[in-house]
């Protein structure tokens, strides 16, 4: 009977895509045309497998492409974009698989969704060969940026049908000797229960969201747990974006804090290492494009733009080529301390379709959190809401949650320095946004509220 184990060559893998000084050693002394040469390869065998989709037969129809007209990666700009809407548009048509899976019949397939939080999940689907490729690049950045086998890990991605903490699970479990607490989010256990957990069996590093994972500290000391000194915590590594790092770390007592970025459809596609100084791109797995939001055409280095993905080693099941994640980043210039031959990014930068334009200008919610970190009395949460008047004027007013008594006035005059333009302070007690960012149950708090087409 074939079964998951007879589509996987682990030591092959490790080959193909090292681990530990393996991995440094590869990526000091590979050069950028051997690297290239690597990603041809894959690239056609990516190639392959898509013209055996419905959807990519459709897609790349529409324009015109026939095989053949594809020969690598010089090519690779001929192909649409595509979005989770078309991915949503295959489902509807082809329910409740879509028609981008093609995969060979004897292929073990695993189905994982999206959330779901903002309407149908959309189907994630992986091929036994490609999913432990992404579990091992996880573990490869998780002992990157420092992880040991005598960590004891605790996590707080969600489990249920979404992908992420079965996702984190096999990474550690099949790649690394370190102990993990799958604690899920505070739905799944809750913040005190996961507090004492982590005291108990003395956990050392935390991966997820960093939004739970500072409000676990809040709890922790809530509990009269004090992290760092009863919670050993000497390492967190999640999805940390635009948030206030130094203050994260100061919440779990000086912690080091890693940040790496992936979605669910690619899993890890780069990550900080231990210089902290951009995140580097797996540029073994992944061909990263950056593109301007509004044109589509590629940013300069060092301007910011979509990330597009195209995933060099998904030939099994559900290719990726040009996925527009419609996150948004930019190239880190220059080469790095630790004199690795792969590109950097600045990091999450905000999502390009959650953007807001106020008075002309671009307006991310996610970079506000930052530009409130350090003012009186920031408690850490926040969430913008949009409306739109009867003169068709957008307007924001951000809720934040504050301990104590700050000046609102100083507020809106630090976003507006910040931003360009203005937008309205409301002040909420710890806590009592919660439910309206999500941030127990949800793996990623909402910061957007959008009321502008309400009723329409």
């Amino acid at each position: 009977m074939s079964s998951y184990f007879n589509h996987v060559d682990h030591a092959s893998l490790l080959r193909d895509f090292p681990l530990g000084d393996e991995f440094l050693s590869r990526f000091r002394s590979l050069s950028r045309d051997e690297l290239r040469a690597r990603q041809e390869e894959q690239f056609k065998s990516a190639v392959a497998r898509a013209w055996k989709t419905g959807f990519y037969r459709r897609l790349w129809g529409e324009q015109g492409i026939e095989p053949g007209d594809i020969r690598g990666l010089d090519d690779l700009t001929k192909l649409p974009v595509f979005d989770k809407a078309d991915l949503m548009a295959a489902i509807e048509q082809h329910p409740p698989y879509g028609d981008f899976a093609g995969a060979d019949p004897d292929t073990r397939v695993i189905l994982h969704t999206t959330s779901g939080t903002t309407g149908r999940p959309q189907t994630l689907l992986f091929g036994p060969r490609s999913r432990e490729i992404q579990n091992l690049l996880l573990a490869r950045v998780y002992r990157f940026q420092g992880l040991t086998d005598d960590d004891i890990v605790h996590s707080v991605y969600g489990f249920g049908m979404i992908n992420g903490g079965h996702y984190v699970r096999e990474a550690l479990l099949h790649w690394t000797n370190a102990l993990m607490l799958p604690a899920g989010t505070g739905a799944e256990t809750r913040s005190a229960q996961q507090v004492a957990l982590m005291r108990d069996f003395g956990v050392t590093a935390i991966v997820g969201f960093a939004d739970f994972i500072r409000r676990l500290a809040d709890v922790a000391r809530e509990q009269g747990i004090e992290p760092g000194r009863d919670i050993p915590v000497r390492m967190i590594s999640g999805h940390i974006g635009r948030e206030d790092r130094d203050a994260l770390s100061a919440a779990w007592g000086g912690a080091a804090v890693y940040d790496w970025y992936g979605v669910g459809d690619t899993g890890i596609i780069a990550a900080e290492g231990p210089d902290r100084d951009g995140l580097y791109v797996m540029e073994d797995a992944h061909v990263l494009e950056l593109l301007d939001i509004d044109s589509g055409a590629p940013v300069a280095e060092g301007e910011s733009g979509d990330m597009v993905a195209t995933v060099l080693f998904k030939d099994d099941v559900y290719p990726i080529i040009r996925f527009n994640t419609h996150d948004v980043s930019a190239v880190k210039p220059g080469r790095s301390a630790l004199d690795l031959n792969l590109r950097r990014l600045q990091g999450f930068l905000g999502r390009s379709d959650n953007m807001v334009k106020l008075r002309g200008i671009n307006v991310f919610p996610q970079a506000i959190g930052p530009m409130l970190a350090g003012l009186d009395g920031f408690a850490g949460e926040y969430v913008c809401r949009v409306k739109r008047d009867e003169q068709g004027r957008d307007d924001m007013t951000v809720h934040v949650e504050v301990a104590g008594a700050p000046d609102k006035v100083v507020y809106e005059a630090a976003l507006r320095q910040a931003l360009g333009v203005g937008a309205a302070i409301e002040f909420a007690r710890p806590g009592e946004l919660a439910p309206l960012t999500e941030v127990e149950t949800r793996q990623k708090p909402k910061r957007l509220i959008d009321d502008r087409f309400e009723g329409a």
